[in-house]
């Protein structure tokens, strides 16, 4: 396991890593990154699984590719979206993970 080393942590990487922390603080953020955790997919994919209406989710998704946290594709029609690498997909199953050992 590798151990962090706080000296070498700059202010730049500590605003960048808020920055992502507050991209994934929404609930129905957590929840697209975790259906794109599984599989990339286009925004009517999202929209069917997660039961919510297309803007809705097309925001957040603006957010969360706005923050670098997702990457997007467009395959003729459609733009598929994806998680930019597998670190985000992880950190979302952490925090969860976490929040449900507290409950």
């Amino acid at each position: 396991m590798r151990r962090w080393q706080y000296g070498n942590v700059s202010d730049a990487h500590l605003d960048a890593a808020t920055g992502l922390l507050k991209a994934l603080a929404s609930p129905l953020r957590l929840r697209i990154v975790l259906s794109l955790a599984d599989q990339p997919q286009c925004v009517h994919d999202l929209v069917a699984g997660l039961g919510v209406a297309q803007p809705l989710v097309s925001q957040h998704l603006r957010v969360l590719r706005l923050s670098g946290l997702t990457s997007s594709e467009r395959r003729g029609r459609e733009i598929v979206y994806a998680l930019a690498d597998e670190h985000v997909g992880r950190m979302a199953r952490d925090a969860i993970d976490h929040a449900k050992e507290q409950l």
